[in-house]
């Protein structure tokens, strides 16, 4: 006996023309990925960019390349700030430790003299 809303498997179907089956197949081998979790990535997508594939893309696209810009730049800040602040006193701290231990230039006790002289 099924109750309302419960199936006896995580599977359902539903009814697409074949082209568009074809199409979708060869995107999720690309993605070498089954097709459940394509399908699921591409909804993400959608969702999380808050694109609709029925209105005019160009204001959107737009939108999001400058919100990505402002991230990036953000991103590249703080990257910056990490450098400046962190990783070069930490490598200078480094260099001034092994400086101490180098050992000290040696003083040259024998000098050869070479023969400016060709003799046979």
């Amino acid at each position: 006996m099924k109750v309302k809303d419960k199936y006896e498997y995580d599977y359902m179907a539903i009814n697409l023309k074949s082209q568009v089956v074809k199409r979708f197949r060869r995107l999720s081998r690309k993605f070498a990925k089954p097709q459940s979790e394509t399908l699921d990535a591409m909804i993400d997508f959608f969702e999380w960019h808050g694109f609709s594939p029925f209105d005019k893309r160009e204001p959107s696209i737009l939108i999001e390349l400058l919100k990505n810009r402002k991230r990036t730049e953000a991103v590249i800040a703080i990257i910056k700030d990490i450098e400046k602040n962190h990783d070069k006193p930490t490598t200078a701290m480094l260099q001034s430790l092994f400086m101490e231990f180098e050992p000290k230039e040696k003083k040259v006790q024998f000098v050869e003299k070479l023969d400016t002289n060709d003799q046979l």
